[in-house]
C-alpha cells in the first residue's frame, strides 16, 4: 500500500482559526493513525496579502495543539514554475483559454441567462477565439485564463472516502477562472499541482470544496497527474447555524491560547465534532488516535460548542500534576506555590478562577459583597469564641474545633459552617475545610480569625 501523505495548506494571510484548526487536525489524525506523513504546505501566492508573521503563527499555533509535520514547511510560491508549465500544458491542449470578457458583461450575461431560467455560468463567448486571435487580443486588452470544462456531455468523478465517487456532468460545471487579470494564480491550478507534486494521497476538507475539487480532479486527469483520494466531511457551523470562519467571528487559536485554555481541550473538542464513537474516557491523544475513524466523520454538518470545549479544559485541568497546574495560575497569580495549587486545583474552572482564592495566600485581600454579608452576618461575638477556642486546642482538628464553636455558641448548619468557611478561606465555595485548616496551620487560621475581628 503507497503510504498515506496529508496535508495542510493555509494561506499566510491571517491567523489560525476554529475551521483551520478543524482541517489540520482531521489531515493529522489520518496521517497518523495510518502510519503516514503530514506536510504543512503554505499557500503564498497571494503575494499581497501573505506575510511572514502569519507564517511564524501559523506555525506556532500547530506547535501549542501538538499537530507536528514532517519535513520542512513547504510554500506555494516555489512551485510557481509549475503552476505556469501546467497552464502551458492545458492552453497547448486547447483545455485553458484566455477570456477577455469584462466584468459588466460578465453580469449582463448572468441576468441574461437567470432570466432565461438558466444557471447564471460563463456563456463560453472566448472559447469561440483562435489562439492566434486570442492571442494577438491580448496585446491591447486585460484578460484572464479559463479552464474549458464545461460541455453538453462527459462527466468527472470525484473519489471520497466518505461518499463513494461524487459525480459531476460537465454540462453543470463552470469554466472557472484559474489566472485572474493581473497575472495571479486563483486557488484552484495551484493547489491541485502542488497536491500532485506533493505527492498527497489523501485530502480532507469540508463539503464545501467538493465542486472545487471536481475542477481539480478534470485538471489533474488532463495533465495525466495523481489524483488523490478526497474525504469531504460537513460543515463546521457556528451556534447560529451559519459557516464558522474568521470571517464570521471564530476564534482565532492565538486568542485561545491567551485565554488560558488547555490546548488538548481544543484537541478533544475538535475531535469528537461529528465522531461519535470516540469514547468520553480518551482524555489523550493516543487514545484520540486509536478510536479515530474517517469512515465514521460525519457528512452532515456540524456545530461548534464553546461551552463543549470549555467543558474538556476543566476536565483536562482537574487531570493535570500540581506542577504542570502551577505555572498556569500563577500567570494570574504570581504568588501561587505547589502546596496552595494542590489544595484548590479541584475547585478551578479555568486557571484564573484561582484568584478566588488569593486569600488563602493573603489575609489583606478583601473580601467580596457576598462574602463580607457572610462575616456580617454572624451572630454576636461567634468569631472571639471561635479564636479562643482555636488557641486553646493543641492540635488543628477541623471537625473538634467546629463542635467546640456549636456547643460553646450554639450556632448550627450554615450559621456554624458558612462563617467559619468564609473567615479562613475568604470564599462560599471551595476546597474541604479541614483541607483549608491544615494547609493554613496554626497560626493561619489565627490569622484569618483575627482579621474578621477588625472593626
Amino acid at each position: 500500500m503507497t503510504e498515506v501523505v496529508t496535508r495542510f495548506a493555509p494561506s499566510p494571510t491571517g491567523l489560525m482559526h476554529l475551521g483551520n484548526v478543524r482541517t489540520a487536525l482531521l489531515n493529522w489524525l489520518y496521517a497518523r493513525k495510518l502510519g503516514g506523513r503530514f506536510l504543512l504546505r503554505f499557500e503564498d501566492t497571494d503575494a499581497s496579502r501573505s506575510e511572514a508573521e502569519f507564517v511564524e503563527a501559523l506555525k506556532q499555533d500547530l506547535q501549542w495543539l501538538g499537530l507536528d509535520w514532517d519535513g520542512e514547511a513547504l510554500f506555494q510560491s516555489q512551485h510557481a514554475g509549475q503552476h505556469q508549465d501546467a497552464l502551458d500544458a492545458l492552453a497547448e491542449k486547447g483545455l485553458a483559454y484566455r477570456c477577455f470578457c469584462t466584468e459588466t458583461q460578465l453580469g449582463l450575461d448572468r441576468k441574461l441567462a437567470t432570466s432565461r431560467g438558466l444557471p447564471p455560468r460563463y456563456s463560453g463567448k472566448c472559447r469561440k477565439l483562435s489562439k492566434d486571435e486570442a492571442l494577438e487580443k491580448s496585446k491591447t486588452e486585460p484578460f484572464v485564463w479559463r479552464l474549458a470544462i464545461h460541455a453538453q456531455e462527459g462527466e468527472v468523478h470525484v473519489p471520497d472516502t466518505l461518499r463513494g465517487d461524487v459525480v459531476f456532468a460537465r454540462r453543470d460545471l463552470d469554466d472557472p477562472v484559474v489566472v485572474r487579470s493581473d497575472g495571479s494564480f486563483t486557488f484552484l491550478l495551484p493547489n491541485a499541482i502542488d497536491d500532485a507534486v506533493d505527492g498527497i494521497t489523501h485530502a480532507l476538507r469540508g463539503d464545501d470544496h467538493l465542486t472545487n475539487s471536481a475542477y481539480q480532479v478534470w485538471l489533474l486527469q488532463a495533465l495525466d497527474l495523481n489524483v488523490p483520494m478526497y474525504l469531504h466531511h460537513g460543515l463546521l457551523l457556528g451556534e447560529d447555524g451559519a459557516k464558522l470562519s474568521k470571517r464570521t467571528g471564530s476564534h482565532s487559536v492565538k486568542e485561545l491560547r491567551e485565554s488560558g485554555l488547555i490546548a488538548e481541550a481544543l484537541v478533544q473538542a475538535m475531535t469528537r465534532l461529528g465522531h461519535p464513537n470516540i469514547a468520553d474516557d480518551a482524555f489523550d491523544i493516543a487514545a484520540l488516535l486509536a478510536a479515530f475513524d474517517a469512515e465514521h466523520i460525519s457528512r452532515s454538518s456540524v456545530k461548534w460548542s464553546n461551552e463543549d470545549m470549555w467543558r474538556w479544559h476543566t476536565r483536562l485541568l482537574h487531570h493535570l500534576d500540581a506542577a504542570v497546574l502551577l505555572p498556569l495560575l500563577q500567570v494570574h497569580l504570581p504568588t501561587a506555590n505547589l502546596d496552595f495549587t494542590s489544595l484548590i486545583a479541584g475547585n478551578l474552572e479555568r486557571a484564573e478562577d484561582v484568584l478566588h482564592y488569593q486569600y488563602l495566600l493573603d489575609a489583606s485581600v478583601p473580601f467580596n459583597d457576598d462574602a463580607q454579608a457572610i462575616v456580617n452576618s454572624a451572630a454576636e461575638g461567634f468569631y472571639t469564641t471561635a479564636l479562643q477556642l482555636w488557641q486553646t486546642m493543641d492540635n488543628c482538628d477541623w471537625k473538634v474545633w467546629m463542635n467546640a464553636v456549636k456547643e460553646e455558641t450554639g450556632c448550627k448548619g450554615k450559621a456554624l459552617f458558612m462563617p467559619l468557611r468564609v473567615a479562613l478561606s475568604g470564599a462560599l465555595h471551595g476546597p474541604d475545610m479541614s483541607s483549608i485548616v491544615n494547609f493554613l496551620g496554626k497560626e493561619g487560621v489565627s490569622v484569618r480569625l483575627q482579621h474578621v475581628l477588625k472593626p
